[in-house]
């Protein structure tokens, strides 16, 4: 028996077994949510050569193929730095998606023409909750800047009176539908139950309909009871 494929299947065996009993979801203010993964690797290629990427456009397809790979999660080429960012699930996470390890990545750039230096090259551990899942997510805070001709200073001073207008608009604004969808409802009784189910019409007088407001009533049996007519017909 080959003693070194029997311990490589069993390792393999093992990894397959991690990865299975692995715990996708993390809790937060007692919810739980489905997180993929934990610990990654963030690959940084300095100094890349230029003539190597050829252009913008030759980096943005590469880029594009990069993220085209299922190991890979995140991938940002920048043309003028001459530097390659790639955030990937390495061999060694524990979790059941696609791997690759950083000679998979080297033999992937190697196919697109990139030959990086290996003093060039940083590959660290990468927290994926902490640093990608939660700063997206969950920020610390919101980057806010204040409306344009103004300082921060001045935008400081009239942020919350600001805020109340706004707040108040919105009320009148919802009001002023309101009002509308009741009108429209009275005037299209057959479409109540469709729209608002258990609707019922207010009481006391409503206004009159758009149509009424701008062309008016005649009373019935009066000489100008004759209908509505339009130039032309």
């Amino acid at each position: 028996m080959d003693h070194g494929n029997f311990t490589a299947s069993v390792g393999q065996e093992q990894e397959k077994q991690a990865d299975a009993d692995f715990d996708q979801y993390v809790e937060e203010d007692g919810k739980k949510y489905r997180l993929p993964y934990r610990i990654i690797r963030k690959a940084v290629f300095s100094n890349v050569s230029r003539k190597e990427l050829i252009d913008i456009p030759h980096a943005a397809r590469l880029q594009y193929r990069l993220m085209l790979l299922d190991p890979i999660l995140k991938a940002r080429v920048d043309f003028a730095r001459g530097r390659i960012i790639v955030l990937y699930n390495p061999k060694t996470a524990k979790n059941n998606k696609e791997k690759m390890n950083l000679d998979d990545l080297l033999e992937v750039l190697s196919a697109q023409g990139i030959h990086p230096e290996k003093s060039s090259i940083e590959d660290t551990d990468y927290d994926y909750y902490h640093d990608f899942y939660s700063y997206a997510y969950q920020p610390s805070r919101i980057r806010e800047h204040p409306p344009y001709a103004y300082t921060d200073e001045e935008w400081k001073g009239m942020k919350q009176e600001w805020e109340a207008n706004m707040k108040e608009g919105e009320r009148k604004k919802l009001e002023k539908f309101h009002a509308y969808q009741n009108q429209y409802l009275i005037e299209h009784p057959d479409m109540a139950g469709k729209i608002v189910e258990g609707w019922k019409p207010p009481q006391g007088p409503q206004n009159k309909s758009l149509i009424k407001k701008l062309l008016g009533t005649k009373k019935k049996g009066s000489k100008d009871d004759k209908g509505f007519w339009f130039h032309g017909v």
